[in-house]
């Protein structure tokens, strides 16, 4: 399984509220209709003036990130609205194998 990490900074808690109102309401919903796609954490903290939202959504592999990301699966998939919310954020994304802890681990829990 294929950790994808990725972090973004809003400004105010109302533009960081209605970030994670979009992620949960329809981003990744929309992400779980990805084959291949195994969940998503969110995780979130007040960085000085910003709020720090860290996104780790997993995959089954590679290829299920290409098909969510395209060709270059390093480079940022960031949503019209989420560009309207955050100050700032990655263009890359960072991937990591799971090798404790993931969905058949019993690490997990």
């Amino acid at each position: 399984m294929i950790l994808r990490m990725w972090r973004g900074w809003a400004r105010g808690e109302g533009n960081a509220d209605a970030y994670a109102a979009f992620l949960r309401d329809t981003f990744l919903p929309a992400a779980a209709a990805i084959a291949g796609y195994r969940g998503a954490q969110v995780l979130r903290r007040r960085a000085g003036e910003e709020i720090e939202f860290v996104t780790l959504t997993r995959f089954a592999s590679m290829d299920a990130i290409r098909a969510f990301a395209g060709a270059d699966a390093e480079k940022a998939n960031v949503a019209p609205r989420a560009r309207e919310l955050l100050a700032r954020w990655d263009e890359r994304c960072t991937h990591f194998e799971i090798v404790i802890g993931g969905d058949d681990s019993p690490a997990a829990s």
